[in-house]
C-alpha cells in the first residue's frame, strides 16, 4: 500500500491523472481522515481490492476505462464466484461509495459515473442462519480448559454470543471498560462513534474470569494474545482464527463473526426481548434493521403451536 505522501504526491502530478490503484488509496485515507471505524476502513479496503484484481485481469488501470456493462460483467462474476447476495450487494456498495466520491473529489471533466447506471443486486430478504447453540458447545467443548489459551477462547465464544457486539467493539473492549460484578461493558465507540453498553451473563462472566486468572500482563486491552508481559491486543485475523480453529476441531461448520452476532438477536426476540430493547442494545438507529428477523421468531411460535397445541395434543382428538 502507498504511503498517505505517496498518494498525495500521486495525485498532485497531473490534475488528470485517473489512476485506479492512486485514487483508491486517496479513497482510503479519506474515510480514514473522516475518523470512519477500523471494521468499515477494513471493509472498503477488502471489497475494493476485489474489484481492483478483476480490473488488473482485464488490463484495466484507469478510472475512465471503467463502464456500466464492466460493472454488471463484475457483479456476475462475483455471483459466479460463489459470492453470495449479500456478499455481492457489499462489493457493489463500496464500488458505489468509491466512485461517487471520485466524482465529488475530482470532478473530472466530461466524465460520466459508470455506476449511476447500474442497478444495485437484490439482497436476500430472509436473514442468514445464526450459529447454533449447538455448535457453539461444540466448539467450547474442545478448549483445552486451564489452559491461557482454552480458557481465553472458551471466554470468547461466550462472550461473543452473549453480549452481541460487533467484531471490532468486541476487540476495542478495555479492562477498565468492564464491570466483573455486574457483567456490564462499556462500547466507548460504537457504529457511528455512539458509546452504548451491553452486559454479559453470570455464566459468560465465570469463563471470562477464569480466562483472566492467568492475565499477569500490563496490556490495556481485554482480549489478549499472550498473558505475559509481551502481550498485545487480540486483532481480528487472530479473532477469525481462533473460530476457525475451534470449529475445525470441533469438526462444525465454520461460523462467521457476525454469526454470533445474529444468534444474539434471534435469541433475546425468542426470549421475549422487545424490538426497540433489542436495537439499543445493539446499536442500532432503529428498529428496520431488526425487523428481518421478526418472521423467523413468528415460525418459532408456529412450530411450538403444533408441537403443544391444546387441541392437537389432548384427548379431544377423539371427538373430531
Amino acid at each position: 500500500m502507498a504511503t498517505i505522501m505517496e498518494t498525495q504526491r500521486s495525485l498532485c502530478t497531473s490534475a488528470v491523472d485517473d489512476a485506479l490503484l492512486t485514487w483508491m488509496e486517496a479513497f482510503l485515507n479519506a474515510r480514514k481522515a473522516e475518523g470512519r471505524a477500523a471494521g468499515s476502513l477494513r471493509f472498503y479496503k477488502q471489497k475494493l481490492k476485489l474489484f481492483l484484481d478483476y480490473c488488473q485481469a482485464y488490463a484495466i488501470d484507469r478510472i475512465s476505462q471503467i463502464t456500466p456493462a464492466f460493472i454488471r460483467y463484475y457483479l456476475l462474476y462475483l455471483r459466479e464466484s460463489n459470492h453470495n447476495e449479500g456478499g455481492t450487494h457489499a462489493a457493489f456498495r463500496s464500488l458505489r461509495a468509491f466512485l461517487n466520491w471520485y466524482e465529488n473529489e475530482a470532478m473530472p471533466e466530461g466524465w460520466g459515473n459508470p455506476i449511476r447506471k447500474v442497478k444495485a443486486p437484490k439482497v436476500p430478504t430472509e436473514p442468514l442462519e445464526p450459529v447454533s447453540q449447538e455448535t457453539i458447545a461444540s466448539m467450547i467443548k474442545v478448549c483445552d480448559r486451564g489452559t491461557f489459551t482454552g480458557d481465553r477462547d472458551a471466554a470468547i465464544l461466550l462472550c461473543l454470543l452473549d453480549t452481541g457486539a460487533r467484531a471490532s467493539e468486541f476487540l476495542n473492549v478495555d479492562l477498565d471498560d468492564l464491570n466483573q460484578a455486574s457483567g456490564a461493558i462499556l462500547i466507548r465507540k460504537g457504529k457511528g462513534g455512539k458509546p452504548r453498553t451491553v452486559f454479559l451473563g453470570r455464566h459468560s462472566r465465570r469463563l471470562l474470569r477464569r480466562y483472566l486468572n492467568h492475565r499477569t500482563d500490563a496490556c490495556p486491552a481485554l482480549w489478549v494474545t499472550h498473558p505475559r508481559v509481551s502481550s498485545a491486543r487480540l486483532g481480528y485475523d487472530e479473532l477469525r482464527g481462533v473460530i476457525h480453529r475451534r470449529s475445525v476441531d470441533a469438526q462444525v461448520v465454520e461460523p462467521t463473526l457476525h454469526d454470533f452476532r445474529r444468534a444474539f438477536a434471534i435469541a433475546m426476540l425468542r426470549n421475549g426481548t422487545n424490538m426497540y430493547t433489542l436495537a439499543k442494545l445493539m446499536g442500532h438507529e432503529g428498529t428496520a434493521v431488526l425487523e428481518k428477523y421478526v418472521k423467523q421468531t413468528s415460525q418459532d411460535t408456529e412450530g411450538a403451536h403444533r408441537r403443544a397445541g391444546p387441541v392437537d395434543n389432548s384427548e379431544l382428538l377423539g371427538l373430531v
